[in-house]
């Protein structure tokens, strides 16, 4: 299988350094445009590409890892003061305290479930005898 090399031109790489500006480095996306010298409609194509969105993605990651460790650390008080059950389940997640949901599957054969002796223990049970 021949792997072919797909490559970002210079204007895209522009345009992502760009985007992968907190808000934009303050630009509107007319703006972007018109900074790397393409039509707005192109930075909206550039969007649809999965290439440029991975290398946003991955400039945004380069652009705020220094500042994880500070967001790692106002997480716990975010989620006690806001009750934010989201944010704990990616706390944990990112601690590997969560396991993966796991399904359990059981199989019985027809007939062998007694719903009748079911019902008289949930009846017993509810009467306290």
């Amino acid at each position: 299988m021949k792997l072919s090399k797909r490559r970002l031109n210079e204007k895209q790489i522009a345009a992502i350094t760009i985007l992968a500006q907190p808000k934009r480095a303050g630009m509107t996306y007319d703006d972007v445009a018109k900074e790397v010298g393409v039509a707005r409609s192109t930075v909206f194509e550039w969007k649809k590409q999965d290439l440029f969105c991975e290398e946003l993605k991955k400039e945004i990651v380069r652009n705020t890892i220094d500042r994880l460790p500070e967001v790692m650390e106002a997480v716990p008080d975010i989620i006690i003061r806001d009750g934010n059950a989201a944010m704990l389940r990616t706390l944990l997640q990112a601690h590997g305290l969560l396991t993966d949901k796991v399904a359990v599957e059981q199989k019985s054969e027809a007939g062998s479930v007694d719903l009748d002796a079911m019902r008289a223990d949930i009846k017993r049970m509810r009467s306290g005898k």
